[in-house]
């Protein structure tokens, strides 16, 4: 379930009300006249099975609800309501299938936001991929792709292009190309310290690195991993059921393969260069299209087909039962 809050002027509330009022996917709706402040008027709330929300939204833009007013979105983590679980039964699909394109788009947006922090991680990640790379060491590899936040820019592009929205394609692509090149760039600077420093030689870059040669090395397989990545990203963003991404992010390279860049760079090791960069190009085109192919799939076929309901039986054996003994 979600919970709709809707804070509009006032002559907006009845057609707001209205529209909620008429869907089967509304289980609980309340008015609250007057208790808006900024804008001057009313705030309304809603329960909606997740599956029928996009709907409402729709509808409720429609009105100039974004306009006039402010609409939130919030998911029920938890919830005990036979209204609820009926609402759910009769609207068509599955909730975990259902993708609320409000709240995507909104996180995209936040995800792709070109700041400190966006920038911060990106540095630090390719500096810890800088110093996996100098000691061969997985662990720091994956400790690197975990802490990069690229993915949701490169999710970004593919909801842009889903959805139509050419600021967002924008946004998300130029906090690739600049938190990238920061943080190359740092990682070089990082590096050129430590060749002065004798900490690092040319052999630490160039020489055998047998438990992180994949990162300069892209073949086929680079580019179907970050395919599957990236759907399997894709889903646990959009979905209801999360818990996919941490293992998207330690299945692409595209934070190791920025700081061999940098290395590469900082020695003038430019065959280095040229490995890391196509991987690096192969695992963002990879994870681009991946992202966007299944981003439109469930626009138009996924999420607008009914799943079988298979606790149909649930529902009957739940509406039996006897209320429980106190």
């Amino acid at each position: 379930m979600l919970r709709l809050t809707v804070t509009v002027p006032s002559e907006l509330t009845e057609k707001v009300t209205a529209v909620l009022a008429d869907s089967s996917a509304v289980s609980t709706l309340s008015v609250l006249r007057g208790a808006a402040v900024r804008p001057v008027g009313d705030v309304v709330h809603a329960d909606v099975a997740r599956e029928g929300a996009n709907v409402l939204v729709d509808r409720l833009r429609d009105l100039g609800v974004h306009e006039g007013g402010t609409l939130q979105i919030e998911p029920v983590t938890t919830w005990v309501s036979r209204a609820g679980f009926e609402a759910d039964e009769e609207t068509p699909g599955s909730s975990a299938d259902a993708v609320v394109w409000a709240q995507v788009a909104q996180r995209s947006y936040d995800d792709s936001e070109l700041n400190w922090t966006f920038l911060s991680f990106m540095s630090l990640a390719t500096l810890i991929a800088g110093i996996a790379i100098v000691l061969d060491s997985q662990i720091l590899v994956i400790g690197a792709m975990v802490l990069g936040p690229e993915f949701g820019a490169i999710a970004a592009l593919g909801v842009a292009l889903v959805r139509r929205r050419p600021l967002l394609l924008a946004v998300a692509a130029r906090a690739l190309v600049v938190g990238f090149v920061v943080a190359i760039a740092v990682t070089c600077l990082a590096g050129l310290a430590g060749r002065a420093l004798g900490w690092i030689t040319l052999d630490d870059i160039s020489g055998d690195r047998p438990a992180t040669d994949f990162i300069y090395s892209p073949d086929k397989w680079s580019f179907i991993v970050a395919v599957l990545a990236a759907a399997a990203g894709v889903l646990s963003l959009t979905s209801a059921k999360l818990g996919g991404l941490s293992g998207v992010f330690i299945s692409v390279t595209t934070i190791p393969a920025a700081g061999n860049v940098a290395l590469g760079l900082a020695f003038g090791a430019w065959a280095e260069v040229r490995g890391s960069g196509l991987q690096l190009v192969v695992n963002i085109v990879g994870m681009a299209l991946a992202g966007w192919l299944t981003l439109a799939l469930q626009d138009a076929v996924w999420s607008r087909v009914p799943a079988p309901r298979s606790h149909s039986r649930l529902s009957r054996r739940i509406h039996a039962e006897p209320p429980p003994r106190r």
